[in-house]
C-alpha cells in the first residue's frame, strides 16, 4: 500500500485515467457497425487483415479499433519446446506483421467462439482459420485469438489480441468450435 501522502495523487490520476473518453484518445474514425456490436468489432478485426495476394490492408480501419495502448500477442513453440511470445503495439503489428498478410494472400475467419462479460470487459475466445484465398478447400492454419474489450459507454474497443496456433499437440477445444465453414 502507498503512503497516505501519495494515496490521493494516485486516486486523482486514476480518475482522470479512467474519466477521459476513449474515443477522444483515436485518431481514426471508426465504421459506427464495426464498432457498435461485438459481432461487429470481432468481423472488423478479421476483415481488417484479410485480403488478396499483393493488397495492401485497411489498416486505418485496423487501427480504429484499437484502444490507445491496445497490444497484439503472438505466441509460439521455440525448436526446444519453449512457448515464447511477443508483445506489439498496434503500429508494431502493422510494420511487422503486415508484410507477411499482404505478400502470399491472407484471409481469417471465425469458426467460433466463446464469450465472457462483465459490465464493460469482455473475454472473447475466437477459434480462426487462415486461408490464402476464400476460396482454399481447407486452412493452412487454425488457432485461438483471445480478444480483451472495452465497452465505453459509446462503442467497443480492442485492448488486446493474443493468440497461439494449433497444433497436433495442441488441437482447437470442440467447445469453441461450432459455426463458420
Amino acid at each position: 500500500m502507498p503512503p497516505r501522502s501519495i494515496l490521493p495523487v494516485l486516486l486523482a490520476v486514476a480518475a482522470f485515467a479512467i474519466s477521459a473518453p476513449a474515443a477522444a484518445q483515436s485518431a481514426v474514425e471508426p465504421e459506427p457497425a464495426d464498432v457498435a456490436t461485438l459481432d461487429g468489432i470481432i468481423a472488423a478485426v478479421y476483415g481488417s487483415i484479410s485480403g488478396p495476394a499483393g493488397q495492401p490492408r485497411d489498416w486505418d480501419r485496423f487501427r480504429s479499433l484499437m484502444i490507445p495502448g491496445a497490444r497484439l500477442i503472438p505466441t509460439g513453440a521455440a525448436p526446444d519446446g519453449s512457448v515464447g511470445h511477443r508483445v506489439m503495439t498496434t503500429e508494431e503489428y502493422i510494420q511487422v506483421v503486415g508484410p507477411a498478410l499482404e505478400g502470399p494472400g491472407f484471409f481469417e475467419n471465425e469458426i467460433g467462439r466463446v464469450v465472457e462479460r462483465y459490465g464493460p470487459v469482455v473475454h472473447l475466445m475466437s477459434a480462426y482459420e487462415s486461408l490464402r484465398t476464400p476460396d482454399d478447400a481447407a486452412p493452412f492454419q487454425r488457432g485461438v485469438n483471445s480478444f480483451q474489450l472495452l465497452h465505453d459507454g459509446a462503442r467497443w474497443w480492442v485492448v488486446t489480441i493474443f493468440w497461439s496456433a494449433e497444433t497436433a499437440d495442441n488441437p482447437i477445444p470442440d467447445g469453441l468450435l461450432g459455426f463458420g465453414r
